[in-house]
C-alpha cells in the first residue's frame, strides 16, 4: 500500500509571456522517476506556467494518498499555501482590492487541495546535484515549451536531456517547507534604476517564479530580491 506519493511539478516560459509548458512527475518505488507527462500552453507567462503544472498534478493523483510536492516556483508555492487563504476570505481580491492574478487557476487549485494532505517542499532550480524529480519536471516543461508537443511516460517517450548548463549553480541540493518559511536571499545592487522602480540588471540571477534573468535585462524588486517585473507586479497585489 502506498504510503505516501513523492511528486514533483514545473512549468516553463520561453520569453515570459511566450512558449509555455506544464510538466509533472511521480517517484516510483525507488524514489527515481516513474511516471511523468507533459503537456503544451502556447504562449503564457511563467506563473501561468506553473500554477497549471501543479493542478495537473493534482488532477492525475489519488485525493486520498497523502502527497510530497516538490517545486521551484515560490510564487506558485506562496500562492496556493499563504496567500490562497487571504485571497479566498477577500472574495479573490488582493489586499489592494484587486482581482487576484491567475484567479481561476488559484480558484482550481484550491478546490483541489480541499480535504486532501499535500505537502509542499521548495526545491530551488538548477542545482548540479540536485533533486532528480525536479530537475526532469524541468527538463520535460523546457523541451515541450520549445515543441509544443504533448509527451510522457505513457507514450514511451524518453526524459529530454538537460538545457544547456548556462546558469546552473554549482550549490548543492537545499529543501525549505514551505509551511516553515521559503529561504529568501538579500538582492545585491543591480545597477541603474531605469525608471518606474525596474533597473537594467549589473549580474545574472534567478526571479522568485523560478526562472532566470540576464545580465542587461530590465528587472524590478520583489518580496524575495529582484525579477522579471510581471512576477513584481503580481507580488504586489499579494
Amino acid at each position: 500500500m502506498v504510503q505516501k506519493i513523492i511528486a514533483a511539478c514545473d512549468g516553463a516560459s520561453k520569453g515570459n509571456p511566450g512558449p509555455a509548458a506544464w510538466a509533472w512527475v511521480i517517484a516510483g518505488a525507488d524514489g527515481e522517476v516513474g511516471t511523468w507527462e507533459a503537456g503544451p500552453l502556447g504562449r503564457a507567462t511563467n506563473n501561468v506556467a506553473e500554477l497549471t503544472a501543479l493542478q495537473k498534478l493534482l488532477e492525475t493523483l489519488d485525493p486520498a494518498v497523502p502527497v510530497e510536492v516538490r517545486m521551484d516556483s515560490q510564487y506558485a508555492m506562496k500562492a496556493v499555501t499563504t496567500w490562497l487563504p487571504g485571497w479566498r476570505r477577500k472574495g479573490w481580491k488582493t489586499a489592494a482590492g484587486t482581482p487576484v492574478a491567475n484567479k481561476d487557476l488559484v480558484v482550481r487549485i484550491d478546490e483541489l487541495l480541499t480535504g486532501r494532505e499535500v505537502d509542499f517542499v521548495y526545491t530551488p532550480a538548477h542545482q548540479v546535484d540536485g533533486d532528480r524529480l525536479n530537475d526532469a519536471a524541468d527538463r520535460a516543461a523546457s523541451h515541450t515549451a520549445r515543441s509544443q508537443q504533448a509527451i510522457g511516460s505513457a507514450d514511451g517517450s524518453a526524459l529530454p536531456p538537460p538545457e544547456p548548463a548556462a546558469g546552473r549553480s554549482t550549490a548543492g541540493p537545499r529543501r525549505a517547507a514551505a509551511a516553515s518559511g521559503t529561504r529568501t536571499t538579500k538582492p545585491r545592487s543591480q545597477g541603474p534604476r531605469t525608471g518606474g522602480g525596474a533597473v537594467k540588471a549589473k549580474f545574472p540571477g534567478r526571479c522568485r517564479c523560478g526562472s532566470p534573468y540576464a545580465k542587461g535585462e530590465t528587472i524590478s524588486k520583489n518580496p524575495d530580491g529582484w525579477g522579471h517585473p510581471a512576477c513584481a507586479t503580481a507580488a504586489a497585489g499579494e
